[in-house]
């Protein structure tokens, strides 16, 4: 095996069992559908809470009611026995069946002790059950349940609905004793309750949720691993809810995955394709370049007049094979700026595209003699030669008579510090697919046969500059680009040299 190949292997390994270890559930807790389970159990709990205090202080005010209904029935009782005065033992008994120590009698504005055994030198708490608000009742409630049980209290109140009231003198140990139990059946019911509706939730929970899930991280996780394999692409069942559209988002991603990595892939074998050509084409050129140097020495005002471009034109070739030739496998040579006459530049342009005078297309040059550009003379010139010799297959793949105007123009202006050069062509114009992909390699070509490196190129190398290319929208027929190329930043060491120098 390779070096390269064994120092990959352990980063591969280990990013698949790092997924592999994040796809796992970690217990109850960790999983996804034990926290729903317990997030339940919690929920319902606080909820039982939130009910209880209410209950237990609606409880509490019952239990004190039936003793005063009793304690108003014997008083009742007693109160007809007049003037017979109640024994002492009959008045014990029953007081022990109403759980009091003391009951009185209210009736016509006057009070009348009817029982007691003992009467209590004072009262702790007192409590008229006449009409009691519902947050008072719940303070009184949890006072008696945290602080009850030893206390002697009074407690008044009405016989139904007639004007007389009974009130009772009592312990509370027995009302917090009933409270205390009532607490703990109402717990014990919210437990049960909590783990009966938790387990409903997590099973119905588990089959509309948490199994959908796990399928999405299934399919990732085998994708993840091989994605070349179009069996891992995930198949969802064709819900309409949020998961299901989830799962179509992901198969459609996954897809789109795949032609990019197999895109990628062509895109390396093309790479290692081209460099070999590019090899074998750098020798031939450079045979090509010594056999055309010779052609310097001809005496032949002809060949004299047309060996110069040649040999620009060889010249330049050689420069695109000893730098970067292939678009994706390698990134371009950093633009090597100097300040150059764009019109002369231009003018290498028109050599280069060759146009035949049958052809009748027109190629007017509308820049300044003296207009400066600060770029990389190679480099611009790949873009504008791009760009022109896009417009001439256009105009010349075009139909229509010799009546129909075809012309490339050239302009450019300088504003500040920035060049715009304005490439313009009266020919049919962009398509839409190929505006929609304008500047993507292999998709935004606007001819048949294309595979849009050109413009994709183009836009790399001006985007090295720091400038930006774009299409301009045009009211008459025909395709425009601007270019725009700003100057290079003068440091304050060079402006200070410089001032030195002129000085």
């Amino acid at each position: 095996m390779p070096a390269a190949d064994q120092g990959e292997t352990p980063s591969n390994n280990t990013a698949v069992e790092v997924a592999d270890a994040g796809s796992r559930p970690s217990g109850l807790f960790g999983a996804l559908s034990g926290k729903l389970l317990w997030l339940t159990v919690i929920c319902i709990m606080l909820a039982e809470v939130l009910i209880f205090f209410p209950s237990v202080a609606s409880m509490r005010l019952r239990w004190l009611d039936e003793r005063l209904s009793g304690a108003a029935a014997a008083a009742i009782v007693i109160d007809g026995l007049q003037p017979v005065e109640l024994p002492r033992a009959l008045q014990k008994e029953t007081l022990e069946a109403t759980g009091t120590k003391a009951i009185v009698l209210r009736k016509d504005g006057t009070s009348r002790l009817l029982a007691t055994t003992e009467m209590p030198a004072s009262v702790d708490e007192q409590y008229d059950l006449t009409d009691v608000p519902p947050l008072i009742a719940i303070r009184d409630a949890l006072d008696t349940l945290i602080f009850g049980g030893n206390r002697i209290i009074r407690v008044y109140g009405p016989v139904q609905d007639t004007n007389t009231g009974v009130e009772v003198i009592m312990k509370d140990k027995n009302l917090r004793n009933a409270m205390l139990a009532y607490s703990r059946n109402v717990f014990l019911l919210s437990i049960l309750i909590s783990l009966f509706t938790a387990t409903l939730v997590f099973f119905a929970i588990n089959r509309i949720l948490i199994r959908p899930i796990r399928k999405l991280t299934g399919s990732m996780q085998t994708f993840s691993v091989d994605p070349d394999n179009p069996r891992h692409i995930f198949v969802g069942d064709g819900g309409r809810d949020e998961l299901a559209v989830a799962g179509r988002h992901l198969t459609a991603m996954q897809m789109e995955l795949q032609k990019t990595l197999k895109q990628q892939k062509n895109l390396a074998a093309l790479g290692l394709a081209v460099s070999k050509i590019n090899h074998d084409m750098r020798n031939i050129l450079a045979s090509a370049q010594l056999m055309s140097d010779r052609l310097v020495d001809v005496d032949d005002p002809m060949v004299k007049s047309f060996a110069p471009k040649l040999l620009r034109t060889i010249d330049r070739a050689v420069g695109y094979t000893t730098e970067v030739l292939s678009y994706g496998q390698a990134t371009e040579s950093a633009p090597r700026r100097r300040r150059l006459r764009l019109h002369a530049l231009i003018e290498d342009v028109r050599d280069m595209l060759a146009i035949d005078s049958q052809a009748d297309v027109e190629f007017l040059d509308q820049i300044g003699a003296d207009l400066e550009i600060d770029a990389d003379s190679e480099q611009l010139f790949r873009v504008i030669h791009n760009l022109c010799r896009n417009a001439l297959q256009a105009l010349t793949a075009g139909t229509g008579g010799p009546e129909v105007v075809k012309r490339i123009t050239v302009s450019a202006q300088r504003v500040g510090s920035v060049v715009s050069i304005i490439v313009d062509d009266t020919g049919p114009g962009m398509p839409q697919k190929a505006r929609q992909n304008l500047f993507a390699a292999f998709r935004g070509s606007a001819r048949s046969g294309g595979t849009g490196l050109g413009l994709a190129i183009a836009r790399e190398l001006v985007l090295a500059h720091g400038g930006t290319i774009a299409l301009v929208e045009k009211p008459s027929v025909g395709t425009q680009f601007r270019i725009e190329i700003p100057d290079r930043p003068v440091s304050l060491d060079d402006y200070r040299s410089r001032s030195h120098v002129e000085k």
